[in-house]
C-alpha cells in the first residue's frame, strides 16, 4: 500500500499542490495566498509540497536541514504556527480526498492508512514547527538588536550638541544600553548638551521617568546639562499624574525648541540672513 500511495502522489503532485493552494485561500483571514504575487505563491507551495511528501517518499524523517530552509523561508513571509498547522491540516486533508477519488484508500484499508498517516504527518509537523521555533527566535533576537543600536545612538549634530533619539518601549535592558551609549558618546563627542528626545516612546511610567532621570543624572556627572524633549500633552499629563518630579530636568515639548534651547545654552543662536 505504502508504494502504491508514494507513486500515486508522485505522480499526481502538482494536482495535490493545485488543491491545497485552493484549500488556503479559501483559509478566513488568510493573506499569504490572497495577497502575494502569482509566483511566489507557486514557488512557496511547491517548496511546501516538496517537504510535506520527502519523508512518506523516502521512508524516513525529513532533515532538519530541509525543515529549516523552509522555516527561514516562512518566517520572513510572516507565517505563524497557527497558519502553519492550518496548512499541514490543510494538506493532509487534500491528499486523502485525493487518494480516495483515486480509489488508492477505501474502507478496507483505511485503517493501514490512517497509521501511514500517522507516522508520516505527526513528526513532520513536529520537525517543522520545531525549525520554526528555531529561526523565529533567531530572528527575534537579531532584530531586537539591530533595534536597540538604531535606537540609542548619540547622535552630534552641532558642536557640543548631541542629540539621542529614543523609539518604542523602554525596559531595563534598553536603559542600561541607552546610559553606556550616552556616557561614551558624550565623552568622546564632548557634548556640552545632550538633548534626549522621547518622541517615539509611546509610553512614559514610573519605570521609563526613571530611568531618564538616571541617565540625566549621569550626564551632569561627566559636566554636560541634559535636556528632555518630544514632550507630548498626553505625555505631560501622565507624569503629572504619576507625581514624577521633573524639576530638574530641562524639559521643552519639542526637538526644534530643545535644539533653540540647547544653543543658547552654548551661547549661540540661530539668525536668518537677510
Amino acid at each position: 500500500m505504502n508504494n502504491q500511495i508514494i507513486k500515486n502522489l508522485q505522480k499526481h503532485k502538482e494536482e495535490v499542490m493545485y488543491a491545497w493552494i485552493e484549500e488556503m485561500k479559501n483559509e478566513k483571514g488568510e493573506k499569504f495566498f490572497q495577497y502575494m504575487p502569482e509566483h511566489l505563491v507557486e514557488k512557496t507551495s511547491r517548496e511546501f509540497t516538496a517537504l510535506m511528501l520527502s519523508n512518506i517518499e523516502e521512508g524516513e524523517d525529513v532533515s532538519d536541514e530541509q525543515s529549516m530552509e523552509f522555516a527561514t523561508k516562512i518566517v520572513r513571509f510572516g507565517w505563524s504556527i497557527s497558519f502553519i498547522n492550518t496548512a499541514i491540516d490543510r494538506f493532509s486533508k487534500v491528499v486523502f480526498k485525493h487518494l480516495e477519488r483515486e480509489g488508492v484508500v477505501n474502507g478496507e484499508n483505511y485503517s493501514r492508512f490512517f497509521e501511514l498517516h500517522l507516522n508520516w504527518i505527526e513528526p513532520l509537523r513536529r520537525s517543522i514547527i520545531q525549525s520554526y521555533s528555531l529561526e523565529w527566535e533567531r530572528t527575534f533576537n537579531l532584530q531586537k538588536i539591530a533595534l536597540q543600536e538604531l535606537s540609542a545612538s548619540l547622535i552630534p549634530v552641532f558642536e557640543k550638541i548631541s542629540v539621542m533619539p529614543l523609539v518604542g518601549t523602554i525596559d531595563t535592558e534598553r536603559a542600561k544600553l541607552i546610559m553606556e551609549n550616552l556616557l561614551e558618546g558624550v565623552v568622546e563627542q564632548r557634548a556640552e548638551v545632550v538633548l534626549l528626545d522621547i518622541t517615539g516612546v509611546p509610553v512614559v511610567d514610573t519605570m521609563v521617568a526613571h530611568h531618564l532621570i538616571q541617565a540625566a543624572d549621569a550626564v551632569r556627572l561627566v559636566g554636560s546639562k541634559c535636556l528632555l524633549v518630544g514632550i507630548r500633552p498626553e505625555i505631560a499629563q501622565t507624569i503629572v499624574t504619576l507625581g514624577i518630579d521633573l524639576t530638574d530636568f530641562l524639559t521643552t515639548s519639542t526637538l526644534q525648541k530643545g535644539m533653540e534651547k540647547a544653543l543658547r545654552l552654548t551661547n549661540r543662536e540661530i539668525k536668518e540672513v537677510e
